[in-house]
């Protein structure tokens, strides 16, 4: 371990800005980068963690933090290149970690959320999941229209492929909401400052 390779790793993480999520490049709208990903992810586990029973939620952060940088060096494979290439998780965040202070401790919290074995990679997983239904509910508010297209797949996904209770319910709650709702029902200026009408 060296000062000098943890530098190098915390500008590795400054590029997963400019790796795009897999879907960018056949539907071309403004989908979140690799870097906004994670931080939602992150997010939506300690949600569905506050919801759920015996969850160390120090293990599950750092667990979301760590779960697709890999792709910062094996980029994230959509479906199509998928059947032409092969990907190299376990050789990339391998060597992505090596010889930093973090490597050993956070390549066994990849190892683990890989193999989905304990309470936190499941939820990791579940918000990793669900991050694409919040991303497909707000595209379908700025009128794309792949919500439509993808609806039975995404069903599938939310009836065999998510793994808590809470996940489930959210995912429900995912398309029965405005993606604007946290602003237009929160305080503005308009409801509650200086623009709120006066009787």
């Amino acid at each position: 371990m060296s000062l000098q390779r943890d530098i190098e790793f915390l500008y590795e993480i400054g590029c997963l800005r400019y790796v795009q999520r897999q879907w960018r490049q056949f539907m071309n709208p403004e989908f979140e980068n690799l870097s906004e990903h994670i931080l939602r992810v992150t997010w939506i586990a300690l949600t569905i963690a506050k919801n759920e029973k015996n969850v160390d939620t120090a293990k599950l952060i750092k667990m979301a933090l760590v779960h697709d940088i890999s792709e910062s060096r094996s980029v994230d494979v959509h479906y199509l290149s998928r059947q032409f290439a092969v990907r190299k998780e376990a050789e990339a965040i391998t060597e992505t970690l090596a010889d930093t202070s973090v490597g050993e401790e956070f390549l066994a919290l990849w190892h683990e959320y890989e193999e989905r074995s304990c309470i936190e990679a499941k939820i990791v997983k579940d918000a990793d999941n669900l991050d694409v239904d919040f991303e497909l509910q707000e595209q379908s508010y700025r009128g794309f229209k792949l919500k439509e297209k993808w609806a039975e797949m995404r069903k599938h996904v939310a009836e065999n492929k998510l793994y808590t209770k809470t996940a489930k319910k959210m995912w429900k709650q995912i398309y029965k909401t405005d993606p604007n709702d946290w602003h237009n029902n929160g305080s503005t200026r308009s409801n509650t400052g200086d623009w709120k009408k006066t009787k």
